[in-house]
């Protein structure tokens, strides 16, 4: 008897070997119609996989995870099909599943347009209704590259000849079409039923912008209908508050193809924001103990060879000048570590002297590729919120923890921390070349991070090969609008760059010895943490980060004077204010400053000006009547104070 083990811990006995789906069928028919793969001892398979022994066995469905991917990656096979049907001379590059849906890359000398998706979508419909049965077969390498070759498909062959000799390669076919493809895939083309293709793009042959640049369509697909409907609902809400759009719409910033991609320019507004919380932070970090530096922006080669960025980083660094021939290279600087580190050498230190703890607004420079440019979520020259500890041995879990509750009071007076999720990212010890310190030094630090993470009560997942060449961090992950994921805050323990570095203090026992460092940001790169806030907020900032708090309206041109005076007396206060002196209808005017997302727009005319008032309108609660400017003041700025959202 094979012992199969469900995920709610019953188990179930075959007399004989059998499939996934028989087995699910033997459960419950219901259960069969919805499952899409499986998981064994934790393993995600195709349905098709025999079970032929005891195992631990999850059948999966649409509503997890892994099932979802089984699903759309389905999807995208019945997108390329249809393609190929259409478009013969079309080339097969990859088509995966994703967060949100699917897509696949195609090699179509002058690509799609969205008259093609509307006949791509109608065709896969057809292959829907054909009910096409999803066969799996295998194949070794070289009659695998000779059926793509004979297939005229050079990207699959390429795949294939990457993969060692001697292995063997799975296919899926449906009808006429066959794929390279290790799935898993569902058993039939007929439950995807509700699909979209959602746009379309370009993309560079295996993310090389060196390599040709294909055409990629991305679509998403459902079980129902009403989830499909649901979920375009989300997306058009998503493109309304995208801050690509929206901060060009209120003027928060701009880009200029002359000045280069990835280097935007904040507009007065913006840059307003970004001061404000720039100010913020430096007071906070001043309050907990935090020494400011100020370093430059550049450096020799040596500095970035001393501290292994050159060997580790530097083709993500913007080099001025040629080794070959100069005699100084410079490279303008990706992280502000080693500068602080110079700092920290520049006197003597004794084990009462730490911890230190240094802080920097830092304006870095990283040479992204072309591809990865997005707005200010992805730049080539950002500003950050960067820092560095030194410690000893006995000091780092708390140093540690320090760190965490600063970021953790950030982000919640922001209220970004309800959407952020922690990462542990680890060293990968098949790829050491990545990396600077011994295996030994790694998984003791690694070991006391997850210590520290545990201690803290932290939910977090593990990444393996994500963490800095010197040292594990804990990354806070979060997703825009769209559903891609970026790290906004990153906390690092490092325990090889101190030394490299010579960076030492005189211990109790009269040794020198070398500090850890933490590595941390309290509020990262600036310009990601605004792009987040207009997302978040769809640029209706809170009152105390908003770049103008009020909207003032005078009626008409008889109450301009009176209007200066309610100015004169918001700015006195220190409040954000604009006067709309424009000859329009006040109607319009009041129209006009919601949309700038303005908190408050006060009103005067006659009666206000009669009885030294404002006629305020709130965007929480609408139309609020008649106040004295003495009492709004005293009501706005508590507001302002206490930063409340």
């Amino acid at each position: 008897m094979i012992k199969i083990t469900l995920k709610d811990g019953s188990v179930k006995e075959l007399e004989n070997e059998m499939s996934i789906i028989e087995i699910a069928k033997s459960i419950s028919e219901g259960l069969a119609r919805v499952a899409t793969a499986g998981t064994v001892n934790g393993k995600t398979v195709d349905l098709r996989y025999i079970v032929k022994e005891d195992c631990e066995l999850n059948i999966l469905t649409f509503n997890e995870d892994e099932g979802r991917r089984a699903f759309r990656h389905t999807a995208a096979h019945i997108l390329s099909q249809a393609v190929k049907r259409l478009f013969p001379e079309a080339k097969l590059a990859i088509g995966p599943a994703i967060d949100n849906g699917f897509y696949y890359d195609f090699d179509l000398e002058g690509g799609f347009s969205n008259e093609d998706l509307d006949k791509i979508e109608a065709e896969m419909k057809k292959i829907v209704k054909e009910d096409l049965s999803i066969e799996c077969f295998q194949l070794p390498r070289e009659e695998a590259i000779k059926f793509m070759k004979e297939q005229d498909e050079p990207y699959k062959v390429e795949l294939i000849e990457d993969l060692p000799e001697g292995e063997i390669i799975t296919f899926y076919k449906q009808g006429e079409f066959t794929d390279l493809c290790a799935g898993p895939h569902l058993m039939t083309t007929k439950p995807v039923k509700a699909f979209k293709l959602t746009k379309l793009a370009g993309a560079y042959w295996r993310g090389n912008e060196k390599n040709k640049m294909l055409a990629r369509i991305y679509g998403t697909a459902f079980t129902k209908k009403a989830e499909l409907d649901e979920y375009l609902e989300a997306v058009e809400e998503a493109k309304k508050r995208d801050h690509n759009k929206l901060g060009r719409e209120l003027k928060l910033f701009t880009t200029s193809e002359p000045i280069g991609q990835g280097l935007p320019l904040l507009m007065p507004k913006g840059a307003r924001i970004v001061q404000l919380l720039q100010r913020w932070v430096e007071d906070e970090e001043q309050k907990r103990g935090y020494l400011l530096t100020k370093t430059p922006l550049m450096a020799k080669s040596d500095l970035y060879k001393i501290s292994g960025h050159w060997d580790h980083y530097k083709e993500g660094m913007f080099v001025l000048g040629n080794e070959e021939k100069d005699n100084e290279v410079f490279a303008l600087r990706p992280m502000t570590c080693p500068f602080q580190f110079t700092v920290y050498k520049a006197e003597s230190k004794s084990y009462r002297d730490l911890p230190l703890r240094y802080a920097e607004t830092s304006t870095l420079f990283r040479n992204e590729s072309s591809g990865e440019m997005h707005g200010l979520i992805r730049v080539r020259q950002f500003t950050i919120s960067e820092g560095h500890l030194a410690c000893r041995p006995d000091q780092l879990e708390d140093e540690f923890k320090g760190v965490v509750d600063l970021i953790n009071y950030m982000l919640d007076t922001l209220g970004l921390r309800e959407d952020i999720s922690y990462r542990l990212s680890l060293w990968d010890e098949n790829n050491k070349e990545k990396y600077i310190g011994e295996p030994e030094a790694w998984n003791a630090v690694q070991n006391k991070m997850r210590e520290i993470l545990n201690h803290l009560g932290i939910e977090y997942t593990e990444a393996v090969g994500e963490a800095a060449f010197y040292g594990p961090k804990l990354d806070l992950q979060i997703k825009n609008v769209h559903g891609k994921e970026d790290t906004i805050i990153t906390a690092q323990i490092d325990f090889s760059l101190a030394e490299r570095f010579g960076m030492t203090y005189v211990d109790k026992d009269g040794q020198e010895k070398y500090p850890y460092v933490i590595h941390r940001t309290s509020i990262g790169c600036y310009e990601r943490t605004l792009a987040l806030l207009i997302e978040k907020y769809a640029g209706a900032f809170p009152v105390w980060l908003a770049p103008v708090q009020v909207k003032l309206l005078p009626i008409s041109e008889k109450y301009h004077d009176y209007a200066d005076e309610v100015y004169a007396e918001l700015k006195k206060n220190n409040i954000r204010v604009e006067v709309d002196y424009r000859a329009e209808k006040i109607g319009y005017k009041i129209r006009e400053a919601r949309n700038e997302r303005a908190p408050y727009i006060l009103v005067v005319g006659e009666k206000e000006a009669e009885n030294k008032e404002i006629a305020v309108r709130s965007r929480k609660n609408g139309d609020e009547g008649s106040i004295s400017i003495d009492n709004f003041i005293e009501r706005i700025v508590k507001e302002i104070e206490s930063k409340e959202r």
